[in-house]
């Protein structure tokens, strides 16, 4: 199966608007079987800086193809995906507890009598 993957492979790159498939060179194939080998999903926060920089300028060179769209993609094996989504928006999340004393803990723990 890593044959196919590294003579023919793509990555899948799942965005906000469904998932889209890049056509890596062959040494970026190497590369990517490398970097797939334990997952084979990984978040583009967990890669390192230089993983990323290599997905984006990937991205950014190529235009996305869609499953829909592409012909080849019947048949080219996927080598991993990344998921590529944006962080959920600052107003959306929980609103926080103000900070207060280290005492005020304690003292509702263990009252006073």
């Amino acid at each position: 199966m890593w044959i196919e993957k590294l003579a023919a492979g793509v990555v899948q790159v799942q965005t906000p608007i469904g998932p889209r498939y890049i056509f890596p060179s062959f040494l970026q194939r190497v590369y990517f079987l490398w970097m797939f080998r334990n997952f084979a999903v990984l978040p583009h926060a967990v890669l390192s800086f230089r993983q990323q920089r290599l997905i984006d300028r990937i991205c950014s060179e190529q235009s996305f193809a869609t499953i829909a769209y592409s012909n080849a993609m019947e048949e080219a094996p996927v080598i991993g995906t990344i998921e590529r989504r944006p962080p959920p928006p600052v107003d959306s999340l929980p609103p926080r507890r103000p900070a207060g004393r280290e005492g005020s803990l304690a003292a509702e723990a263990h009252p006073r009598a």
